[in-house]
């Protein structure tokens, strides 16, 4: 296989429709082991739209050196209340894939 499937967590605000679905705001992503591009990405946002457009804005960016690109995408263009959830989450799943990145290069 040439991809890894990994996920990130965070907390939900309160007062949001997916905290009535989920405490836990969680993305995962399939990332492309050789270059740490994402291939695919999905959330647990409430809406379809939501995820969507979390998927589309996260795609291609690469994890090899660092979060900050899509981090800056989020913060950009998602102007939800999940926004922040949304930035942990990724960071969560950055060092998900360190990890992995650690332990398959040394």
């Amino acid at each position: 296989m040439k991809t890894y499937f990994i996920a990130g967590h965070a907390r939900l605000p309160a007062g949001m429709a997916a905290h009535n679905m989920y405490d836990v705001l969680t993305i995962t992503a399939e990332v492309d082991c050789n270059y740490g591009v994402i291939m695919e990405a999905n959330c647990t946002l409430a809406t379809e739209h939501g995820r969507q457009f979390i998927s589309e804005l996260l795609r291609g960016y690469s994890l090899r050196h660092s979060v900050d690109e899509p981090i800056e995408a989020i913060r950009h263009h998602y102007l939800g209340k999940a926004g922040n959830a949304l930035v942990s989450a990724l960071k969560d799943l950055y060092k998900q894939y360190e990890l992995q990145y650690e332990a398959k290069h040394s």
